[in-house]
């Protein structure tokens, strides 16, 4: 039986005629024959480079059989270059693992057999970190460069997966090194409408391959400097990755159904107000306006989530309604009990004026993250099959 997989590496190039050569012969000489139970091909994407990088690919593919070429007619960008690069071999070279590469060096050949045995070990995403131990960026680096990986990864983290356990597990977010699975993974993103085709396209495979559920692995990526060849990092890259992430955010479902929470949350707040103001005008007593006050506040709040914010998994039968009703409120006496009792206790401490004051202090800081996180993990959970 034949165990043996296909792993494409990709290479997007523009104006590397000095490195690409030296690149070529250095894969196919000492890292590929070093790889066991894979057989590794290596792609080249070039955007006719004027330097005639592609020529010199031409003259390799007459040595070295596993070595392809595809040629954009115009100087397209890195990203395009990718999702080209990753079409072709996916569809003419079957590839089950596809390798983001550099020609310049920079990403350390030796690292190759090191994403493929984190493959192997069962990861579906293996991504080169500068951030970790045993990974740097190189000392030659200007300041401009390193505030750009630094603070840019950063606020790419915070943007993307905060608070979410990827933001923790992922340090490198902006690197260029990685591997990723083909099937399941690379295979279900529609590379057809990317936000972004430049240098946020990095981030955007990142976001997808994450949502997918890819088992994520980091290994150290000891970065090199650049000596010759041009910069794949432009002066609107910072841009481009900002929008892209933006972007991801934005349409991300559970930023959708948080935004939808937050207004129902919003309504819910006004009806608490005015009825604690009515009934505490009336001589209830404080518990009892608080207590009923809130009730009336989580019946809106759980119509408008199931008819809304939650539609996409709404209750419509009866005894589901009911049903969960029920739950509903079993959840939401944590809310009712934090809301009564912080409210009756500031009230007691600093006086009934301050009244509508406390109330959206105590829903934002307490009442909210508890309820987003009980609809979520027990209301409107989806059971797995």
């Amino acid at each position: 039986m034949n165990n043996t997989k296909t792993a494409v590496v990709v290479i997007p190039t523009y104006n590397e005629a000095e490195v690409i050569g030296d690149m070529i012969d250095h894969l196919f000489g000492k890292v590929f024959p070093k790889i066991p139970n894979w057989q590794i091909h290596l792609l080249i994407v070039d955007d006719t480079s004027p330097d005639g990088t592609y020529k010199i690919v031409e003259k390799k593919q007459k040595q070295y059989p596993n070595l392809h070429l595809y040629l954009n007619k115009e100087k397209m960008g890195i990203g395009w270059a990718y999702v080209v690069g990753f079409r072709y071999a996916i569809k003419q070279l079957k590839a089950d693992v596809l390798i983001e590469f550099d020609a310049d060096f920079q990403h350390p050949p030796k690292d190759i057999p090191i994403l493929l045995a984190k493959i192997d070990e069962g990861y579906d995403y293996v991504l080169g970190s500068r951030k970790i131990e045993g990974g740097l960026n190189p000392k030659g680096w200007g300041f401009k460069r390193v505030f750009f990986s630094e603070v840019g990864g950063l606020v790419a983290r915070l943007v993307l997966f905060f608070p979410g356990k990827s933001f923790f597990k992922i340090t490198d977010p902006t690197t260029g090194l990685k591997a990723s699975r083909v099937e399941g993974f690379v295979d279900q993103i529609d590379m057809d409408n990317l936000y972004s085709y430049k240098f946020g396209y990095k981030l955007e495979f990142l976001y997808r391959m994450v949502t997918l559920g890819a088992k994520v692995a980091e290994i150290p990526l000891r970065f090199g400097l650049r000596t010759k060849g041009e910069s794949k990092i432009s002066s609107n890259t910072a841009k481009d990755i900002f929008r892209t992430v933006s972007l991801l955010r934005w349409h991300d479902p559970a930023t959708q159904s948080f935004l939808k929470f937050g207004v129902v949350g919003f309504a819910g707040y006004l009806v608490n107000a005015i009825s604690l103001a009515i009934f505490s005008r009336s001589g209830w007593a404080e518990w009892l306006a608080w207590l009923f006050s809130t009730e009336l506040a989580i019946i809106s709040n759980f119509t408008w989530n199931n008819l809304w914010t939650f539609v996409d998994k709404k209750f419509t039968r009866t005894i589901d309604l009911i049903k969960k009703f029920v739950q509903f409120n079993l959840t939401s006496a944590g809310a009712l009990i934090i809301q009564t009792v912080t409210g009756t206790l500031l009230t007691s401490f600093f006086g009934p004026q301050y009244r509508q004051i406390y109330l959206p202090l105590i829903i934002v800081f307490l009442v909210l993250p508890y309820n987003w996180l009980m609809y979520n993990k027990i209301i409107w959970k989806i059971k797995k099959t």
